[in-house]
C-alpha cells in the first residue's frame, strides 16, 4: 500500500494558500501530521479524503489518481473529520447502521461490526442513549467507531482526541498502534503527545509547506545538544520568557523550571537535557523559520 502525494497545493484567494508544493511518501504504519493551527493539516486531510481536490499537483492510491478517480480510495477510507457532527436524535447503534447504510454495507455484516467497535471504543452501555445526551468525548468516540466500519485500508484522523479524558486518549492512542499493522493511519494533530507513543514516521507541515518527514528517532536526533532545562526565580521569570523559545514550564516553591530550545546555554544555571519530541517539534518548526528568513 501506498500513498504519494506530488507537488499539492491548494490556493483559495490570489495569494492565499493552504497549501503549497506539498510532496509526501507515506506507506503502512502510523503517520503523524504535526503543525501549528492554521498549518495547512486539515486542508490536506480534506483532499486525500476527497473531499476537495488541489489546485496543483496530484495523489496517488497505489499508483491511481484520486481526483481523477475518487472511488479508488472512498471505499477503502476511513476518515474522522475535526468537525464531526451526529444525529442528535438517534442512539448510536442507529446512527452507526444509517451510515453503514450509506456506504453500502451488508446489514448483518453491519451489525456484528457496530457491535464489535461499540465495545472498542467503550460506548456499548450507552448504544441505546440518543446522541444529544451524550458528552463531547462520548460523541468523539462514535466518530472513531463511524471512521472504522469499512475495516478500512486508509484511516484519517484530524484531532481525533479532542474532549476526550486522559483515560480515552491512552485508549485511542492504543488502538491505532494495534489498526496500524496492516493499514495507512494518519493521524493529524497539532498535540504532539498524540502522537509519540503511535507514530512511526511524522511529518511536520507549517504555512502549507512540508517541514520535515523523518522517523521519530530521527527527530530527536537532530534536537539533541539543543535542550536546556533551567530553574528560574519567579521573580525573574517574566523578563526572560519572551527572549526564549521554551517548550514547557513547571511552577514549583523554587520558581520556574522551564525546557528552552536554544543552540547555546542561555544561562550558566542551565543545563543541557535529552529531547522530548516535544522539544524536537519546537525546534524543527524554529529552525524551518529561521531558515525562511534568511
Amino acid at each position: 500500500m501506498e500513498l504519494v502525494i506530488e507537488n499539492v497545493s491548494k490556493k483559495y484567494k490570489k495569494d492565499s494558500y493552504g497549501l503549497r508544493d506539498l510532496s509526501l511518501k507515506i506507506e503502512t504504519g502510523v503517520l503523524g501530521l504535526l503543525g501549528p493551527n492554521g498549518a495547512g493539516k486539515s486542508t490536506l486531510m480534506r483532499i486525500l479524503s476527497t473531499i476537495t481536490k488541489p489546485t496543483e499537483g496530484k495523489v496517488s492510491w497505489n499508483g491511481i489518481d484520486i481526483s481523477k478517480d475518487p472511488n479508488a480510495v472512498r471505499s477503502i477510507l476511513g476518515y474522522l473529520p475535526q468537525d464531526f457532527g451526529v444525529y442528535p436524535h438517534l442512539n448510536a447503534v442507529e446512527f452507526l447502521e444509517y451510515l453503514a447504510s450509506i456506504r453500502g454495507l451488508d446489514y448483518k455484516v453491519a451489525r456484528k461490526r457496530i457491535d464489535e467497535l461499540l465495545q472498542l471504543v467503550n460506548l456499548h452501555d450507552a448504544r441505546k442513549k440518543p446522541l444529544n445526551s451524550f458528552s463531547g468525548g462520548m460523541k468523539q468516540r462514535v466518530g472513531i467507531a463511524q471512521a472504522l466500519l469499512n475495516d478500512p485500508k486508509l484511516l484519517i484522523v484530524d484531532v481525533p482526541t479532542v474532549g476526550l479524558d486522559p483515560e480515552e486518549r491512552i485508549r485511542f492512542r492504543n488502538l491505532l498502534s494495534e489498526l496500524s499493522g496492516d493499514r495507512i493511519v494518519i493521524l493529524s494533530t497539532h498535540i504532539v503527545s498524540d502522537v509519540e507513543s503511535t507514530a512511526t514516521d511524522i511529518a511536520i507541515v507549517n504555512q502549507g509547506q512540508l517541514v520535515i518527514h523523518t522517523a521519530p528517532s530521527e527527530l530527536l536526533a537532530a534536537a539533541a545538544g539543543k535542550v536546556w532545562e533551567w530553574l528560574v526565580p519567579s521573580q525573574t521569570w517574566m523578563e526572560v520568557r519572551n527572549q526564549l523559545l521554551i517548550s514547557s514550564t513547571i511552577q514549583s516553591s523554587e520558581g520556574v523550571r522551564m525546557r528552552v530550545i536554544a543552540d547555546n546555554q542561555p544561562s550558566a544555571n542551565s543545563r543541557l537535557v535529552n529531547p522530548t519530541l516535544e522539544d524536537a517539534y519546537m525546534y524543527s518548526i524554529s529552525a524551518e523559520k529561521q531558515l525562511v528568513k534568511s
